[in-house]
């Protein structure tokens, strides 16, 4: 019996054929495992959206699950496809940023599996992809040689000031609740029992936390913080992203400010 759980986190979307022809590919290398769609809907190359979807879903599959991270993949003029092992999990990305992103300096076992020769093909990566997970589940990793990651960026961290903290934007759900990059203990340690607000509109600011959504009428704004502890602008049966100003096409990277009362 098949004992891995195959994942995939892409930028692809689902306009076009991308996701399915990735997908037909997987299958000749995948025994049969099941394949669970983690999200395609990640800002194109927007590499800290990804990590922190990636971060906060991983947990939730077993020891063994196999995942794979198929986002901004042609990163650099020689893409590899690397191989990553962390707490029972395997993870197969590209030299880009995005495993030191979701995990931080310390990524784990890594592997380098692949330096693809023709960058611009995605067929070549998805059957490179395609035969590294057969190794995992062949348990034939030792092929690899161990590497060491090359492009390491920093998760960008919120801006605390005297009467303000800067955060950026993480991700906007299909509710249009919006995560800030400051999880509690940051949040708790920059306040220090301060009065703070969130500016929104046509409604008055944002003064406490809440617990959940039905603690504000409906429509009405509120701050939380989520299950994965990040700061989340959500609305009760609303869109935060509305009430906040934010534009349609407004960067996952846009400032949010949060005004402090003076010490």
């Amino acid at each position: 019996m098949n004992d891995h759980i195959i994942t995939i986190l892409s930028d692809l979307g689902t306009r076009d054929t991308s996701l399915a022809v990735m997908k037909a590919a997987l299958m000749n290398y995948t025994k049969g495992a099941p394949i669970v769609d983690i999200s395609h809907n990640i800002v194109a190359n927007d590499l800290q959206q990804a990590a922190y979807i990636m971060s906060t879903a991983c947990s939730y599959f077993p020891a063994g699950s196999i995942h794979v991270l198929c986002v901004s993949v042609f990163a650099g003029d020689a893409p590899c496809i690397l191989l990553a092992e962390r707490d029972g999990h395997y993870f197969i990305a590209p030299d880009n940023g995005i495993l030191p992103l979701t995990f931080g300096i310390e990524t784990g076992n890594t592997q380098l599996c692949f330096a693809c020769k023709k960058p611009d093909q995605f067929r070549e990566w998805v059957n490179n992809a395609g035969q590294v997970i057969e190794s995992v589940m062949n348990g034939n990793t030792a092929q690899f040689p161990v590497y060491t990651i090359l492009i390491v960026p920093r998760l960008l961290q919120p801006i605390v000031l005297p009467d303000a903290i800067d955060c950026n934007i993480l991700h906007i759900d299909r509710y249009e609740n919006v995560v800030l990059n400051i999880k509690r203990k940051q949040f708790e340690d920059a306040v220090m029992n301060r009065l703070f607000r969130i500016k929104v509109m046509r409604h008055k600011d944002i003064t406490t936390i809440s617990n959940n959504y039905n603690e504000v009428p409906e429509g009405a704004p509120l701050a939380r913080f989520n299950d994965a502890g990040y700061l989340e602008i959500a609305s009760n049966h609303g869109s935060a992203k509305a009430l906040l100003g934010l534009k349609e096409d407004a960067s996952v990277y846009k400032t949010i400010k949060i005004f402090l009362a003076p010490r």
